[in-house]
């Protein structure tokens, strides 16, 4: 199934690996059926016209990831296991893209249209970067960053193959002179909810939204069911300070 428009794909670079300290093994998670979080993820890139690239690392922990993505046609790069910056920055290079969007396969319920937004934002503007909006940095995970391949080298530059980068805007931020706007949406969900998967929690969540509304589920059909059963949000939202505090952790 595609979405019905015609206009240009998208290079979306989802970002995954198999480990994970808080939800070991996440991105093979059932997702209803005949699906895993990570082929959903896929499969939701297919409908919204974004051509997705799988970017995850040499480990062999991640040869599963290989496997799943040869099965399913899609083109996949694997590089730096804790550099996630390098790992987009070689991506880039080796299929000669310019400017791409990141879609962490944490996120199943993306919105593609907001996707597509942030890109032509970074084109129109001649930007660097487009930074998620408020809610999505807040757990609602409906984008990510739009980034050109340029700025993503530059960040680089001084790091070593092995620095953590997981926390990227902290590196982004550091260059001087970056032209950074943050993505701004009119139709921000209407009470605060958390689309992420990190907790068993968000588990629990997510596989109801997925069994209920589907694979293709629009924003505007997951912001109605939280309007009509507002409590839907206490299953995960108790998580969110504590996942933002270990964000924060990470780097600094």
């Amino acid at each position: 199934m595609k979405n019905n428009h015609d206009k240009q794909e998208i290079p979306g670079f989802i970002t995954v690996r198999s480990s994970s300290s808080r939800l070991p093994r996440k991105c093979f998670l059932p997702f209803g059926d005949n699906e895993n979080v990570l082929t959903h993820v896929i499969n939701r890139c297919k409908y919204f016209g974004i051509d997705a690239i799988i970017c995850t690392s040499n480990d062999p922990m991640d040869d599963e990831i290989e496997e799943i993505t040869n099965k399913m046609g899609i083109k996949i790069f694997r590089g730096s296991l804790k550099n996630k910056l390098k790992r987009w920055s070689d991506c880039a290079n080796y299929f000669g893209i310019n400017a791409f969007h990141t879609i962490d396969a944490d996120d199943p319920f993306f919105d593609g249209n907001l996707v597509r937004k942030s890109m032509e934002l970074l084109a129109e503007k001649e930007l660097d970067c487009v930074c998620p909006t408020t809610a999505s940095s807040n757990g609602s995970a409906s984008v990510g960053y739009s980034l050109t391949s340029k700025i993503v080298n530059e960040s680089i530059k001084d790091l070593s193959e092995d620095e953590d980068t997981e926390m990227m805007w902290y590196f982004l931020e550091k260059i001087n002179n970056i032209k950074m706007e943050d993505l701004v949406d009119d139709n921000e969900f209407e009470q605060k909810v958390r689309l992420t998967l990190d907790y068993e929690e968000d588990y629990w969540l997510l596989s109801f939204l997925k069994r209920l509304l589907g694979t293709y589920a629009s924003r505007e059909d997951i912001n109605n069911l939280f309007a009509k059963n507002p409590d839907l949000a206490k299953i995960n939202l108790f998580r969110n300070d504590e996942w933002k505090n270990a964000q924060l952790k990470k780097k600094i």
